[in-house]
């Protein structure tokens, strides 16, 4: 089975999936920046127990630059022997970018945008709610357009709690009402209801540029959300039509998909010529 690993800014999210059909096995822990590679491995290990043994590949990415190599120095020596993929700059996945630096775009964002093209085709908006709040275009030809990055809702929360001396940390939960009957409802308008109002004016506009950039194309009808904070604000989302919450260790699984493919194609070519005529 494959084992897709996840390691965002605050947490690291696990999967175990068979060749077809859903996860088996799925699991979240904390994103420590400083871990090591055997600290990493000793969690993900721990978590995964006797299935440990089911792991026949390995397919993750890091949006933390430090992790970066102390994920593959886990995955080299903790699965050794094992089908392993790593994504980052410079791995193939099949998602043209059409931003002005490719290399800027965390690998996070790209395997969201093929899982989601591959999911409902395109064009499409991804949103995920994480520790930013992302909104992605993809083109009706699966290209990844660009998109907008906004704070996210717990880094909104954190923020107003540190700089307002009379504002507290809150739950972060739909208020009975948008006109809050007190300060901690107040902030829960304010940070949910408010999120939710800032992805829909955002997938509006999102989806005016891709109708502007290919005109042929149909207007965006899948709006796909995923991220741990997701189930927080998607509800009082009005143009999100879909809640994905392993979107982006879907968007691993088929990278892995398509990088064995490749490498298959490449044997069976070698072989062949081996063979000769």
């Amino acid at each position: 089975m494959l084992l897709c690993v996840d390691v965002g800014n605050t947490q690291t999210a696990l999967a175990l999936y068979p060749p077809e059909g859903p996860a088996v096995w799925d699991a979240r822990l904390r994103t420590e920046p400083r871990a090591t590679g055997d600290e990493i491995a000793l969690l993900v290990r721990g978590l995964l127990g006797a299935r440990v043994g089911d792991v026949s590949a390995v397919a993750a990415l890091s949006t933390v630059p430090a992790l970066m190599r102390e994920l593959r120095g886990m995955v080299t020596r903790h699965f050794a022997g094992l089908d392993h993929l790593l994504v980052e700059p410079g791995v193939r996945t099949g998602v043209p970018l059409l931003v002005d630096n490719p290399k800027e775009v965390g690998a996070d964002r790209v395997v969201q945008a093929l899982a989601a093209f591959e999911r409902h085709g395109g064009p499409c908006v991804v949103v995920t709610f994480g520790t930013s709040t992302t909104v992605d275009g993809v083109s009706a030809r699966g290209e990844f357009l660009g998109g907008a990055i906004a704070a996210g809702v717990a880094v909104s929360a954190e923020a107003l709690a540190v700089r307002a001396a009379a504002l507290r940390p809150v739950e972060l939960v739909v208020p009975r009402s948008v006109l809050g009957r007190n300060t901690v409802e107040s902030m829960q308008a304010g940070l949910v209801l408010g999120a939710a109002a800032q992805v829909d004016g955002l997938v509006a506009r999102v989806g005016r540029e891709i109708t502007v950039r290919d005109p042929d194309g149909r207007a965006p009808v899948a709006v796909v959300a995923s991220g741990g904070l997701a189930p927080v604000v998607v509800d009082e989302c009005a143009t999100i039509t879909d809640h994905v919450p392993d979107l982006t260790l879907l968007g691993l699984r088929t990278v892995h998909r398509r990088w064995q493919e490749r490498r298959d194609d490449r044997a069976a070519k070698r072989a062949a010529r081996s063979a000769g005529p």
